[in-house]
């Protein structure tokens, strides 16, 4: 009699685990963030101009699966710290197109030194193989970040 789990049970089980370890490995890094950090939500804004380059705050919200006036606030705190510029779109003079200041991007950059610098450390004490199979996991889990 063969014991092992049905495919569907088996990609269950196999998504929790991976699911468990990504959480994990997340809080561990919003830990090692600094007093006075960006808030969760300004690191998304921001990183989303920073990848995809000017935005309304509609089109940030709809892709970051934000409801817009969840992000409402955190646009005004963002602009008031000089972080991003607001300006009137060339179409539809109504609407405000956001993007990334200089400062902004160096707020964003700093930000992720702090993590980057423990998971450096961290990254040390595995062996050369063990590395490359992350590096070959962050590749597919962009991937699938990215997946409809």
């Amino acid at each position: 009699m063969d014991h092992a789990l049905p495919d569907v049970d088996r990609a269950l089980s196999d998504a929790a685990r991976i699911r468990r370890a990504l959480v994990r490995l997340s809080r561990r890094l919003r830990r090692e963030r600094g007093d006075g950090s960006l808030s969760s939500n300004q690191l998304v804004v921001l990183g989303h101009l920073h990848r995809h380059g000017r935005a309304t705050p509609g089109e940030i919200s709809a892709a970051e699966r934000q409801r817009p006036q969840s992000l409402t606030r955190v646009f005004a705190e963002l602009e008031a710290e000089g972080l991003v510029r607001r300006e009137a779109g060339t179409v539809d003079r109504r609407q405000s197109v956001l993007s990334l200041t200089e400062d902004g991007r160096r707020a964003l950059e700093a930000d992720m030194a702090q993590r980057d610098a423990w998971l450096a450390e961290a990254l040390r004490s595995l062996g050369e193989t063990e590395r490359g199979v992350l590096l070959l996991a962050a590749s597919v889990m962009e991937r699938l970040g990215d997946a409809p």
